[in-house]
């Protein structure tokens, strides 16, 4: 009888053991789960101070390597090809500022319209019908050549 209670003892303990091991990481998970975020937080920031150091830093390279290379191009130029050189770099930069012009009075006439716009309903009322209109290209209805 010794034996089985013996046995018993252990297997009581092992099961206790477990019961414990169980509870104790009830407990303790939520601290662990709050260690695991603020590291994780912690990591996330870091990162994002790093890629804004590196971007920065590419910036500065970028513009000092593009100032080296534009020095070197007018180096081999005479003053009559920099002249030429600046007064079209002069002609690109007015292009583009039309073309931002136009941009944004598109995009503000699309603001415009769309807040004048009153709000379509999904499915017309009961009674009304939707008329759609379809244009057809010529060349869409011709029948294509034989050959």
């Amino acid at each position: 009888m010794a034996l089985f209670d013996d046995v018993s003892e252990g297997m009581k303990k092992i099961l206790l053991a477990g019961v414990g091991a169980v509870a104790m990481g009830a407990e303790k998970a939520p601290e662990l789960l709050d260690d695991l975020v603020k590291k994780g937080e912690e990591a996330l920031e870091q990162g994002k101070t790093l890629n804004e150091e590196l971007t920065r830093k590419v910036k500065e390279t970028t513009s000092e390597v593009s100032d080296e290379v534009l020095r070197s191009r007018f180096r081999g130029m005479t003053p009559e090809e920099r002249a030429a050189w600046i007064a079209n770099a002069q002609k690109i930069s007015e292009d583009l500022e039309v073309e931002d012009a136009e941009v944004e009075e598109v995009e503000a006439e699309a603001e415009d319209a769309e807040a004048e716009a009153p709000e379509q309903d999904a499915a017309p009322e009961a009674g009304e019908t939707e008329d759609a209109t379809y244009e057809v290209e010529p060349e869409a209805c011709e029948e294509p050549a034989a050959e």
